[in-house]
């Protein structure tokens, strides 16, 4: 058999053992047999020499593999490196951030294994932002950019983020719609500490807890937007939530005065005060909502300190425990219409009365641009922010209010350059076009109605049982099928 492998080739590459066995009827053995056996042993040992050779020449190229620092191998052990010697990633280029310094690019999987073993602790964040070119504040609206998804993106870069949004017990105090601004937004969520884990079950800040502990306003706002900053974070209790221990909401929305009845949208207002029934006075959401009773705690028209052309800028303030969708900007609508004289003050009341008026009038609501969440009351909760952050976030927010005024400045500029002019050439007041837009309103009350909430019920209902056929149809032929 050796012979035959010998003189065929397929011996090269493998280990060959020979083992002769003579019977007694041998009584010699040829002299070409005995050098055929000589040669492959000889074969073989030069065989098993190259393999130990390999075995040296691959241990020196692993170990030299392991030490370089051009190129690195993704997932693999030294000791079977070589292996995939062909597989190999590059070290990526490195970033820069703002002020041109380079910083090594992190993998979100790599990172989030590592953050895991850090402390942390449950802390609230205050929170301000400019509403105009954002879709909301949830990031549940399924459109981008929303402020909630600018934050993650923040706390992800900055590695304060430990575990996805469920693991971290997040919450927030409300959900501004599109365009909405915010001065006094909270948030909770765990974050990763300096301190440790045991320093943080009581949910509460020592005295120089805060020289040693993270100072998040000042590294969230270096990576933030610029129309979003954090103005203060302070520890929570463990079973906080930022939305059912919110104790009130106040909102401002502004407005130039003109040509309104101040003192009439003033009287009118007051009727908001108490607990009311705002159906009617908000974008009625049957399928989550089934209670539309809210207190109003605080109603109030007050003037601003700006001034443009001789106009003055007031703001009208409201609040109340929690509200209704679109609520707010449905009463500042009502409130204009009043103020212009187009509706009474009895417009209030009798829309305010379901059993008279069940079914909501169309009316346009009032713009989103001009409507600020001013801040959210919370029991016992006080923000820090630390120096360095503080003045940072002035300087900030000061220049910004000087570039909107530079705007503001062009703006006014090109405006005293023009001149509003009819065929003959005169000047038309805006009182005069105040005057025929009055002419061209209707009455709330006589307006086309929305469906009330019990007709929206029972066109849920009906499509729910439609649904419920229909599946219930699809689930009977399949296991007639089936069968």
């Amino acid at each position: 058999r050796a012979h035959e492998l010998y003189r065929s080739g397929d011996w090269r590459g493998k280990t060959i053992f020979v083992s002769l066995a003579l019977s007694p009827t041998h009584t010699h053995t040829s002299m070409e047999e005995d050098n055929l056996l000589s040669e492959l042993q000889s074969q073989i040992t030069s065989l098993q020499n190259r393999i130990k050779d390999l075995e040296i020449e691959n241990a020196n190229l692993v170990s030299q593999l392991a030490q370089c620092r051009c190129t690195k191998l993704k997932g693999q052990d030294n000791t079977n490196a070589i292996a995939n010697i062909g597989v190999l990633v590059e070290e990526a280029e490195p970033l820069k951030d703002e002020s041109g310094k380079t910083r090594k690019k992190r993998s979100k999987d790599t990172d989030s294994k590592k953050l895991h073993h850090l402390p942390k602790r449950y802390i609230a964040l205050q929170v301000m932002y400019f509403g105009q070119r954002y879709y909301g504040f949830a990031s549940e609206a399924q459109m981008e950019p929303t402020v909630e998804s600018e934050l993650f993106r923040a706390f992800e870069r900055t590695r304060l983020l430990i575990g996805d949004k469920k693991e971290v017990h997040y919450s927030r105090c409300g959900r501004t719609d599109r365009g909405v601004s915010a001065a006094g937004q909270v948030i909770a969520l765990y974050l990763r500490s300096n301190l440790k884990a045991e320093a943080n079950s009581a949910g509460v800040v020592s005295e120089g807890e805060y020289e040693v502990e993270i100072d998040y306003v000042k590294v969230l706002n270096r990576v933030l937007p610029k129309d979003i900053r954090i103005i203060g974070w302070c520890a929570v209790p463990l079973d906080f939530h930022a939305r059912f221990g919110c104790l009130s909401r106040e909102y401002k929305y502004f407005f130039w005065r003109e040509n309104l009845d101040v003192l009439a949208m003033q009287n009118a207002g007051k009727k908001f005060l108490g607990e009311h029934d705002f159906r009617n006075f908000c974008k009625m959401d049957a399928m989550n909502v089934h209670n539309y009773k809210r207190c109003v705690t605080l109603f109030d028209i007050i003037p601003t300190s700006e001034r443009f052309g001789g106009k003055e800028l007031w703001a009208i303030k409201i609040r109340g425990s929690a509200f209704l969708w679109h609520q707010v900007r449905c009463m500042v609508a009502i409130l204009f219409m009043i103020g212009q004289h187009l509706e009474s003050a009895d417009i209030i009341d009798v829309l305010l009365d379901i059993v008279r008026t069940p079914k909501k009038p169309q009316y346009a609501m009032a713009p989103e641009i001009p409507l600020v969440l001013h801040c959210c009351e919370f029991k016992g909760l006080q923000f820090f922010c630390s120096a360095d952050a503080r003045q940072a976030l002035s300087v900030h927010l000061e220049n910004e209010y000087k570039n909107l005024m530079l705007q503001a400045a062009i703006f006014h500029e090109a405006l005293d350059s023009c001149s509003m002019t009819d065929d003959d050439g005169g000047r038309r007041s805006l009182r005069e076009r105040a005057s025929s837009k009055k002419s061209l309103h209707v009455p709330v009350l006589t307006r086309p109605t929305e469906p009330s909430y019990e007709e929206r019920r029972a066109k849920l209902s009906s499509r729910e049982l439609k649904q419920g056929f229909v599946e219930l149809s699809l689930d009977t032929k399949a296991s007639e099928n089936v069968e």
